[in-house]
């Protein structure tokens, strides 16, 4: 892994982690960021050149907030979102949480000087807005998925852009996921699977406290309009937890389900394999998977930890155990990525039969050199953050790295460092 070329953006807030982003097209790059003022910032750059320029977005005055819709507090939920559309115009979506919907659109092809401001996108439901996600829908069209309403009581919203009319409409008129005004879904985006068919996966959640989460859950579409669950039945929209059907696991509240932790991979023969943690019935906390089999989920507990995950609570927190979704390795057998925070990581191969870990595969190299993850900062309790690049072409990778505290609940500080180098490198892998 050789670094072929690093530049300094701009220096950035460092009080708390939230996500930046990262775009190349066309031979182009953007990227999104809040700044060490905590304004959010945009640039663009041609890939020849060694600078990008720089553009600070006004927003609209929140009077509840009281600052401007793009200047950011201490909510790691706030991270920004970019995509581009067909005709070349950029989209921007971020900062809120429970907020007015916060949007913006170029009215000229690459070109983050144009950058206009936009209100709404349909006019309804758009005052109470979060987890903002651009995504490519059937045909190659542009969706746009948002939750509407609070951690507890909540719905999923789809919206679909016409470029011709310059326009959003509702992909469908009613939420995908409803939580009945008793919960909410914490869903991952719908992510097209090998078979060319959407796969979606979520668990619900009682209130703001963390360990309410409870029903991990799978649906499946090939329009994300007509949606069926996994042994096939028809699942009416809006999904809600009377939907038996869709449920994959039902760990009820305080179980050990959290929503940062649910991935989706899939087997040599495309059947979908989720990918979570829950407790066992000595209340250690440990990862399983769960694979769809002839209409039916094969539940197998992977690990054999000796360790409690006591989480709850509301706000953002760190996470004490990731896993990833499996992948196909060899004949036979699948891999799949692990993190504990007291108990290391690896890579587990997993029998592809009886989804039992047989083994373990050496483990990547990092995707920085060493002395790049390691903490520049003198302040007590920095971290180094990445965001890789999406558009990357010709076998070259395109990253972010900048350093700041850890997640506090989406609480202030006290004492805060000083900003941090957002520094983009570019890697041959």
């Amino acid at each position: 892994m050789d670094v072929l070329n690093n530049i300094e953006i701009s220096p950035v807030w460092a009080g708390h982690p939230v996500g930046f982003d990262l775009l190349t097209h066309k031979g182009r790059q953007f990227v999104a960021f809040y700044d060490h003022d905590r304004k959010m910032t945009v640039g663009q750059r041609s890939l020849k050149e060694s600078r990008f320029e720089l553009l600070s977005l006004e927003g609209r005055w929140l009077e509840n907030r009281g600052r401007l819709s793009t200047n950011i507090e201490w909510d790691t939920h706030n991270s920004i979102t970019m995509t581009i559309d067909r005709n070349d115009h950029i989209h921007l979506c971020g900062n809120m949480h429970v907020d007015p919907l916060i949007y913006f659109r170029t009215s000229r092809p690459l070109d983050v000087r144009s950058f206009e401001r936009i209100d709404c996108m349909v006019g309804k439901n758009e005052d109470r807005c979060t987890y903002p996600r651009f995504m490519s829908g059937p045909g190659g069209k542009l969706v746009f998925r948002y939750r509407d309403g609070m951690s507890g009581n909540g719905v999923d919203y789809y919206n679909v852009y016409d470029e011709g009319s310059q326009s959003w409409t509702r992909l469908v008129d009613i939420p995908i996921l409803h939580g009945m005004d008793l919960m909410n879904a914490y869903a991952r985006q719908p992510e097209l699977g090998p078979d060319n068919q959407y796969h979606m996966v979520w668990m619900w959640r009682d209130t703001g406290d963390c360990a309410t989460n409870h029903d991990i859950s799978y649906a499946t579409s090939q329009d994300l309009v007509n949606w069926s669950a996994g042994d096939g039945s028809n699942l009416p929209l809006p999904i809600t937890v009377k939907a038996s059907a869709s449920i994959i696991d039902p760990v009820p509240p305080g179980g050990g389900l959290i929503n940062m932790c649910q991935s989706l991979g899939f087997d040599s023969t495309h059947r979908p394999v989720v990918s979570y943690h829950k407790n066992d019935e000595d209340g250690f906390t440990q990862a399983y998977v769960a694979r769809l089999e002839e209409g039916n989920w094969k539940i197998q507990k992977l690990s054999d930890w000796d360790y409690h995950w006591d989480f709850s609570g509301g706000g953002s927190i760190g996470a004490e155990i990731r896993l990833g979704g499996v992948e196909t390795r060899e004949e036979g057998f699948l891999a799949m990525t692990w993190w504990h925070a007291r108990k290391g990581s690896g890579i587990w191969k997993i029998s592809e039969s009886t989804l039992q870990v047989v083994g373990s595969y050496p483990e990547p190299k990092p995707e920085l050199p060493a002395e790049l993850l390691k903490v520049g900062s003198g302040f007590p309790g920095m971290s180094v953050r990445t965001a890789s690049g999406r558009g990357d072409a010709d076998g070259t990778r395109h990253l972010l790295r900048w350093e700041t505290l850890g997640a506090n609940r989406d609480r202030p500080r006290d004492e805060i460092p000083l900003p941090s180098d957002l520094v983009l490198y570019e890697i041959n892998p």
